[in-house]
């Protein structure tokens, strides 16, 4: 029996972060400020007002969670937080962490007021979540030292630190951990203008000149995430130094997303392929999950996580009891005439 490989393969378009978007030009295009940060305008507004009573108070700010899809800038966020506020930033993730003794040796290296990031904190493990309950609120570790009947506890007191905790999944996690944050942002897709200015400040730090219609017209590719948009702006830029005279315009995204294979829509060939397979083979559904990840030869893993939540926001699927159903927009989108069966 042949196994198929359940490691998902490197995608253009995937959200998350892969090793080509922790090179030295992604660290140098994400923003340093608030001021820099393009986007969020109600999370910059909210969170700049805890920042400024915090630091007028002369205190740590209180432990923040924020959350939403991969690829929106938590972690940059995070980091700014730490620059607004003048403090250090110590980065781990949620799996990383696997014992009490993980998050005790972290934070007793922390100062007062510095900021401890946990990304995919919904990650965590039992054991260490219930060590940070008590972390977070009484800034202490209980820890049992010596094993039967002369074990005892001990409380380590640690430094008033703040936790900025990132998750993808807000559902997974615990009710009690989530009430000990503070504050609590949800960052959204970006707007079309937004990313079209991401794009136009990231050509200008890689100082390759891009004309308004180009960076307009690659915004609409970068299906509303600025990490997306980023990796699309290199892969244009390394197209125009070979195809182009150096400055990125309009005909040259256009050939360039043609070759790279991504539409107007910021759709890949996988999107159109699940598409056109619910349709053509199924009829437009319902079809279920795992007919359609057998169908495409895909983990069903993947096609719920990466790339069904965004047919889902462009409005081509809609799920139902039974499966999902391609929609009219699904159809006009890959050129085929919408025929309501459905009785």
């Amino acid at each position: 029996m042949i196994q198929r490989d359940k490691s998902p393969k490197k995608r253009l378009l995937q959200p998350d972060a892969s090793n080509d978007d922790l090179n030295v030009f992604d660290l140098t295009l994400r923003p340093k400020s608030l001021n820099e940060y393009i986007g969020q305008e109600k999370v910059k507004k909210n969170l700049g007002i805890s920042m400024a009573a915090s630091k007028k108070r002369e205190e740590g700010l209180e432990h923040v969670l924020i959350h939403g899809p991969p690829g929106l800038g938590k972690t940059t966020l995070a980091n700014i937080i730490g620059a607004e506020m003048g403090v250090n930033v110590r980065v781990t993730s949620g799996p990383a962490l696997e014992k009490q003794g993980d998050v005790a040796s972290i934070i007793t290296n922390l100062r007062d007021r510095d900021i401890l990031f946990i990304d995919e904190i919904h990650r965590l493990k039992p054991v260490v979540e219930e060590v940070l309950y008590t972390a977070m609120e009484d800034f202490g570790i209980d820890l049992i030292i010596g094993k039967g009947p002369s074990a005892r506890s001990m409380r380590l007191k640690l430094p008033k630190f703040t936790l900025i905790g990132a998750t993808t999944k807000m559902s997974m996690l615990s009710a009690p951990l989530r009430d000990r944050f503070g504050l609590i942002f949800k960052l959204d897709f970006y707007s079309d203008d937004s990313i079209e200015k991401i794009i136009s400040r990231s050509a200008g730090i890689l100082k390759c000149p891009i004309s308004a219609e180009a960076a307009k017209r690659l915004a609409l590719g970068a299906r509303k995430t600025p990490r997306i948009a980023n990796r699309l702006l290199r892969r244009v830029r390394d197209y125009c130094d070979v195809h182009g005279n150096g400055k990125i315009e309009l005909d040259t995204v256009i050939k360039a997303l043609e070759a790279l294979g991504v539409d107007e829509l910021g759709l890949d060939g996988t999107d159109r392929n699940i598409i056109r397979t619910i349709i053509e083979k199924f009829r437009g559904g319902p079809v279920g999950l795992n007919t359609i990840s057998a169908a495409i030869s895909e983990e069903q893993e993947t096609v719920e996580d990466i790339y069904e939540p965004f047919l889902l926001k462009l409005g081509f699927l809609d799920r139902t009891p039974r499966g999902r159903i391609a929609t009219p927009l699904a159809y006009e989108h890959v050129g085929i005439t919408y025929q309501n069966t459905k009785t």
